[in-house]
């Protein structure tokens, strides 16, 4: 797919049709301009001939349905993971990706072990979106909800992710409410310090996953350069100034941060009126396992019983390998 031409293609004309175009491609979701019938036809023939729609992606469907992972192709042949999480009560979340790769390194992520190779431009983050629209039209369905949780640190790609959550809550785009949005990051403090600034609503997520330095510091690098203490400031002038509580997410794994002397941790490090947590069911990559799930029932018991509110998300996709990084991996491996 390429729509970095688009503008150009559409320069000098009334401002209606670029509309028009709009209106299709982010709203009615075609994948052909020949769809385009209101158009005139040699523009729809030069859109053909400089923009691409077509999306090249390999599909991977969960065995009961709830989830489904893509594997896209960009144009310099890099590929990069999406996924599409449909939930019980309706929802539809689109975690996407925002790098081909991730530099961030953290020991249970398929995708740290990969390295970055380039940022994504704006349209290829929103291609990944597109692709699910397109997908969920067919059933009458859309994307919902949109999260920034797939290969890749959104606060190292900052201007594209925000350019691309401005496309997402325009109303000449797909007009979802920022509410709706999700950036999470392992906490690069420059960045959450740009995002308190900005006049939307999303929702910030930090990857947090153990309430010590010496605990986080081995599961993620960041944590020597940002430790607790400094993250913890930054996180709290973000409340003082946009007002939204913050999700923590924290993986559970087995026998490294699921004890009673984390619960403990967790509650001396957050304010339970700023803070949520969201407890995330590993799907295996590697050196770590799982916690047992009567482990996970009694953390989240704790948790609430010292009045937190907390979330459990469960684990979508296992048989697909829908970890972030671990289609991308056995891809490479495969043509090495």
């Amino acid at each position: 797919m390429d729509l970095e031409k688009l503008k150009e293609v559409l320069e000098g004309m009334p401002a209606f049709r670029e509309k028009q175009v709009k209106q299709f491609l982010f709203k009615n979701f075609v994948e052909d301009f020949d769809e385009m019938l209101s158009l005139p036809k040699d523009l729809r023939e030069k859109l053909k001939e400089k923009c691409s729609l077509e999306i090249t992606a390999e599909v991977f469907i969960s065995e009961n349905g709830d989830t489904v992972k893509v594997l896209i192709s960009l144009t310099d042949g890099a590929r990069i993971e999406a996924v599409l999480m449909r939930h019980e009560d309706g929802r539809n979340t689109a975690c996407i990706s925002c790098q081909v790769g991730c530099p961030m390194g953290c020991t249970f992520c398929a995708t740290g072990k990969m390295g970055v190779t380039r940022n994504l431009t704006l349209f290829e983050i929103l291609e990944q979106v597109l692709f699910f629209s397109r997908y969920l039209k067919k059933e009458g369905a859309v994307v919902t909800n949109v999260v920034f949780m797939g290969m890749g640190e959104p606060m190292l790609n900052y201007d594209n992710v925000m350019g691309f959550v401005r496309i997402l809550n325009d109303k000449n785009y797909f007009n979802m409410g920022a509410r709706h949005i999700s950036i999470s990051t392992c906490g690069l403090i420059e960045g959450i310090k740009r995002l308190a600034e900005e006049k939307l609503q999303v929702n910030l997520a930090i990857s947090l996953h153990s309430p010590t330095d010496e605990k986080r510091g081995r599961l993620m690098p960041v944590n020597a350069k940002y430790p607790l203490a400094i993250l913890m400031e930054t996180l709290n002038d973000y409340y003082e100034k946009v007002g939204r509580k913050i999700m923590v997410e924290y993986l559970m794994l087995d026998g490294v941060n699921d004890t009673d002397e984390d619960v403990e941790g967790l509650h001396k490090l957050l304010s339970k009126e700023r803070f949520f947590i969201n407890l995330i069911m590993y799907n295996p990559t590697g050196m770590f396992s799982p916690s047992l799930g009567w482990n996970v029932k009694r953390f989240k018991d704790n948790l609430e019983k010292k009045g937190f509110t907390v979330t459990q998300r469960y684990r979508y996709g296992r048989g697909i390998k829908a970890a972030c990084g671990q289609l991308a991996i056995e891809k490479k491996k495969c043509e090495c």
